[in-house]
């Protein structure tokens, strides 16, 4: 079969022919239908996750199954023996092995999947739109339903602010938007992604120095340290900050230097459970996002695009 390698960190893929996947014990064979471009991918490919080469990438994966048939693939695979695991936390995983990552994933004609409990049925969902829900649309939709209990115990009056208006800050503004009463406001330095957070139902969208008074729960998915300082600045007491970013910032946390009883918190990737209330939920409120489709062969160029922030949406191969 066709498949994308990564045969060395900070060097371009490659398109080989590799043999045929067989399932054994529990794993099951898709068909992959399409696979999503995600920055992670551009961590595996700079060699941050220490990822064993030569490996395929790709963790936002449809497919078809034989049985299933349309799927969305569970990428974060944990060890399932550890607590987190047993609660249903795989994401969190200490010894967590994720496809895309540790194993080979979903830049190939097909995948072989740990297992059945790995993949949600689609339905009538387009499983080449639906791809970056596996990621992208997850990680989102988690961080926003950890700011929910706030803002709906706020009600009408409650304020919510979107810190990076990106392919993932778009998905949670518009979580957001659908899933509560809040007040949605968005922070971008670009003019372009200001205009596009309105159009998904932003009140209001501007820089973040630019953006005043207060808010219930801030959002961060961009997580440098201006942006944490300004969420600092910014939430309400009691409030809520969810970091999602992978920017690497720090914000000085005690009593009397951020806002009295306001939660800080991370935010990681998604659970199985929570995929398929994504999926059922895309099924009842048709997300709004663009998806740009490449063959396989031009996977590099995928991720060269992206690194100069140049993809005019979720880049999405599609064997």
């Amino acid at each position: 079969m066709r498949a994308v390698e990564l045969q060395g960190f900070g060097q371009p893929l490659v398109v080989v022919d590799r043999p045929e996947p067989v399932a054994t014990g529990a794993q099951q064979l898709i068909d992959v239908t399409a696979c999503g471009v995600c920055h992670s991918d551009l961590h595996v490919a700079d060699g941050l996750f220490g990822s064993p080469l030569p490996l395929v990438p790709g963790h936002e994966v449809t497919g078809t199954h034989p049985e299933l048939g349309p799927v969305i693939v569970y990428a974060p695979w944990g060890c399932r023996d550890c607590w987190l695991c047993a609660e249903g936390d795989e994401m969190m995983c200490p010894d967590g092995r994720e496809a895309g990552l540790f194993h080979d994933g979903g830049y190939a004609e097909r995948m072989l999947v740990r297992s059945r409990a790995d993949l949600v049925p689609l339905g009538d969902l387009d499983p080449v739109r639906a791809a970056p829900l596996a990621c992208g649309g997850l990680t989102a939709f988690r961080a926003t339903s950890h700011a929910l209990g706030t803002l709906r115990r706020r009600g009408s009056a409650a304020r919510a602010l979107v810190i990076g208006a990106g392919g993932l800050g778009q998905f949670g503004l518009q979580y957001l938007r659908l899933r509560s009463d809040a007040e949605v406001w968005a922070a971008d330095p670009s003019p372009d992604k200001q205009r596009r957070a309105v159009e998904l139902g932003a009140v209001g969208a501007g820089p973040l120095d630019e953006i005043e008074g207060r808010f219930d729960a801030v959002l961060d998915f961009v997580g440098a340290d201006v942006t944490l300082a300004g969420a600092t600045a910014r939430v309400q007491r009691r409030g809520i900050v969810v970091a999602v970013g992978l920017a690497g910032g720090r914000v000085p946390f005690g009593l009397g230097a951020v806002p009295h009883e306001a939660r800080f918190m991370s935010s990681i990737w998604g659970t199985v459970a929570e995929l398929r209330e994504l999926i059922a939920f895309a099924h009842e409120h048709p997300l709004e996002f663009t998806v740009e489709t490449l063959p396989l062969d031009r996977a590099e160029e995928a991720h060269r695009r992206l690194r100069a922030g140049q993809a005019a949406g979720r880049q999405v191969l599609v064997p």
